[in-house]
């Protein structure tokens, strides 16, 4: 092995297989294993845990940064591994599981999940399994994601290391890892600024934990975002527009605040839209970067990137390993505490940028279930940021399935972002700004400027009839569920 590599020698004899390395785990263990949004995540171990359960019974909690890549969330599931999942997930297979009962899924803000680890909530982890470039004398170097790693490896009682040798060694110094001390001796978070550096390059461990290092050598999975088309490039020419109006009142510099976008199509479109805008010397601080982020980079609009993750297309994350060298003093990956942390978040003044499902008349918007009942992903980190940001914005396509489903209700079906925090809603129809607006004045807005033609004459209708049985926040209790339920029984929200 690669002296690079490992440059502990006590190390060197703890290489062995992932299906070796499998029999440290037993069956009701607590795994963290690193990854988020696909990026860093735990490739070997996820598959040798899935062969090893089609012979024996293993179920697990399985906490995360976020999501994982290479199907791993599936085919665990599949196998029948995951007997409670946090906090974030995007797989098809493990959807359908907890959408069926059969995966207790905990859905949780991720600046949460190692808080509630330190607590011991809902366990203390038993194994970690975090995914390296390099092991050095003082740490161990993450790769593309920090994400809870750092956590996972403080508490775990054994540490597997997953040594990915596809991975370049320049990846080493890109990282700051700080986690805060228990509390409630914790001190203030010394970080001022995006590009401040408060922890280590390196995650630290004790060497007497690592019971296995796995060789890998398989690359992350490409993010799934489509590039931008009709109706995201009017989402984002509705904020660009926006944000200049905020420039020309004095309430943002030119500069803007530093940014922060969720993952998905819409957000990443939205970014992208700000290589052609005249902001310059933008900072984003920020959980995960995607291809928008290099590109603005490229573009020289955007000075310094701190997240947590970093998740690209295939041809994205080629360029960025091929020139990392060129990105080293323009980004920091952290844990995802850090970059997600409330009190930073509301300190830094940041703007938030997230994808809604729906949202209703008052600005209630709905992240997570579709029809108030299904899981899709998990609310990730767009709750941290709503609640706690100078702007949030949340985006959305106005219709779904070829126009059956509005996107914008009477009434979310389920609430993940309620009107108190949320600022802006914008479609590609346009943009509602509901700050400093009472509940009846915000559904006039988001009616005329946010809703689908096809569907303003039956909300105004639904708008009009609350107003007139009164009361501070319109409804009329009996219909405000009532598109949702029409689409169940005759597949679109269309009334007539």
């Amino acid at each position: 092995m690669d002296s690079q590599r490992i440059r502990q020698p006590a190390l060197a004899g703890k290489v062995m297989s992932a299906a070796e390395a499998a029999t440290f785990f037993h069956n009701g263990m607590t795994i963290g294993l690193s990854g988020f949004t696909r990026a860093g995540d735990a490739k070997a171990m996820p598959r040798a845990l899935a062969d090893r359960a089609a012979h024996e019974e293993l179920h697990f909690t399985v906490i995360t940064g976020a999501s994982l890549g290479n199907g791993s969330d599936g085919l665990m599931a599949e196998a029948g591994l995951l007997a409670r999942r946090l906090p974030f997930q995007v797989d098809p297979t493990l959807r359908k599981k907890i959408n069926a009962g059969e995966v207790m899924f905990i859905d949780q803000h991720l600046s949460e999940t190692a808080e509630q680890l330190r607590s011991g909530t809902p366990s203390r982890i038993d194994i970690a399994v975090i995914e390296a470039a390099a092991i050095t004398e003082e740490g161990i170097v993450p790769t593309m994601s920090v994400g809870n790693s750092a956590s996972f490896v403080e508490q775990a009682a054994q540490i597997v290391i997953e040594l990915n040798t596809s991975m370049p060694l320049a990846l080493e110094g890109l990282h700051d890892i700080y986690l805060p001390a228990a509390r409630p001796e914790r001190k203030p978070i010394a970080l001022t600024a995006a590009g401040d550096r408060i922890g280590h390059p390196t995650i630290p461990f004790d060497p007497a934990k690592v019971v296995a290092i796995v060789l890998t050598e398989t690359p992350d999975s490409p993010s799934s975002v489509l590039p931008p088309d009709d109706e995201t490039r009017a989402i984002a020419g509705h904020v660009i527009h926006f944000l200049e109006c905020e420039v020309e009142a004095g309430r943002l510099p030119h500069t803007l605040a530093p940014l922060q976008a969720g993952i998905g199509t819409i957000a990443n479109a939205v970014l992208h839209g700000l290589v052609d805008s005249p902001f310059r010397n933008l900072v984003m601080y920020s959980e995960v970067l995607q291809d928008s982020a290099i590109d603005l980079l490229d573009s020289g609009q955007l000075a310094f990137a701190s997240a947590s993750s970093i998740t690209l297309s295939q041809a994205k994350y080629a360029h960025f390993l091929a020139n990392i060298e060129r990105y080293r003093d323009k980004l920091v990956l952290r844990p995802q505490e850090i970059s997600n942390h409330p009190e930073l978040v509301r300190r830094l003044g940041i703007i938030g940028l997230n994808t809604a499902l729906e949202f209703d008349l008052y600005g209630n918007v709905n992240s997570t279930h579709v029809g108030g009942t299904h899981m899709m992903n998990g609310i990730g980190g767009s709750g941290d940021f709503a609640r706690n940001g100078q702007i949030s914005i949340f985006v959305s396509k106005s219709v779904a399935k070829e126009g059956a489903i509005s996107s914008v209700v009477p009434m979310v079906s389920h609430v993940d972002h309620s009107e108190h925090d949320v600022d802006v809603l914008v479609t590609e129809w346009g943009l509602a700004d509901l700050r400093g607006l009472a509940p009846r004045e915000r559904a006039v807005k988001v009616i005329e400027q946010c809703c689908h033609p096809d569907y303003r004459p039956q909300l105004r209708d639904y708008f009009e009839r609350a107003c007139r049985a009164g009361g501070h926040t319109p409804h009329l209790l009996g219909e405000a569920f009532s598109w949702h339920q029409h689409f169940a029984t005759h597949q679109t929200m269309r009334l007539d």
